[in-house]
């Protein structure tokens, strides 16, 4: 494993360096880090895989004010462009989970040529609704009290897992645990970030001209497959799977079913690209 530190406009960011063969970036949830892909990893053989830690999260520096989901695109294209250098190559393929999901499509969007393909699992493209925006505005002063602990720990962790992850999959919940507490209270800024100030991106989905996979689960209220399915259709190459027994995280819960989703969609796309 080879590791990289990439200077950003929301600070260093730490990129871990798997495998071998064509470039793929993949940007991990809120509340988790790097470290949510490694079920994930081992099912990608044969790619060359970029496990970013967002800003504020795992080795990366932490912010000390809030940005937004368009700086971390642009952050995004730093590292791309990075990448794309050091491959001696022009395009990677984008996997993101939520908030890796919303920067890859304003990153795609906005640099469609260094995005070969796009999959954004977990990521409504709409920005969250008034109930969960007062729900977090009441979680955050506790959360800079007491820390990830308590009720604030224990919210955290029913967000982003089934009942069934929380009762036998203690492997997740460590996973979770530990990213939160390596990020601790600089956690905050990334919050306000990856959540708060999520702004709508169906102008970027409209603009995406490489071909999209949208990863729903049939445990996330907030992005079924029934709300993904028009966003895809209106789309220029857009496809749509559901990942069933999974919340948010479907490659900590699903990494099986996640990667077969994801490898059958590169396969079709290179197909397509060949026709």
């Amino acid at each position: 494993m080879d590791e990289l530190q990439i200077d950003t406009e929301v600070g260093r960011l730490h990129v871990f360096v798997v495998g071998s063969g064509p470039p793929v970036v993949l940007w991990h949830s809120m509340f988790v880090d790097s470290r949510s892909w490694d079920r994930l990893v081992p099912l990608l053989a044969g790619r060359t895989l970029y496990l970013i830690d967002g800003p504020s999260m795992g080795r990366s520096e932490h912010m000390t004010s809030p940005a937004d989901i368009a700086a971390c695109a642009r952050a995004a294209a730093t590292i791309v462009d990075a990448i794309c250098t050091r491959e001696q190559g022009a395009q990677v393929d984008w996997v993101g989970n939520a908030w890796g999901g919303h920067v890859g499509m304003e990153l795609a969007a906005r640099r469609p040529d260094r995005i070969a393909s796009l999959v954004a699992m977990s990521a409504p493209t709409f920005p969250i609704d008034a109930a969960m925006r007062r729900q977090i505005s009441l979680l955050l002063p506790l959360y800079r009290i007491l820390g990830p602990r308590g009720p604030v720990r224990a919210a955290i962790v029913e967000a982003m897992f089934t009942d069934e992850t929380r009762a036998h999959d203690p492997g997740a919940v460590s996973m979770l645990d530990d990213s939160l507490r390596c990020s601790g209270r600089a956690l905050l800024p990334a919050v306000h970030t990856a959540i708060l100030r999520r702004t709508d991106l169906a102008w970027a989905t409209r603009r995406i001209t490489c071909p999209v996979l949208l990863i729903t689960t049939d445990d996330r209220g907030e992005w079924t497959t029934e709300q993904a399915a028009p966003i895809a259709a209106e789309m220029a190459d857009a496809r749509v799977v559901e990942i069933t027994g999974a919340r948010i995280l479907p490659a900590v819960e699903q990494p099986t079913a996640t990667a077969e989703a994801i490898v059958e969609f590169w396969a079709q796309a290179r197909v397509n690209d060949r026709g």
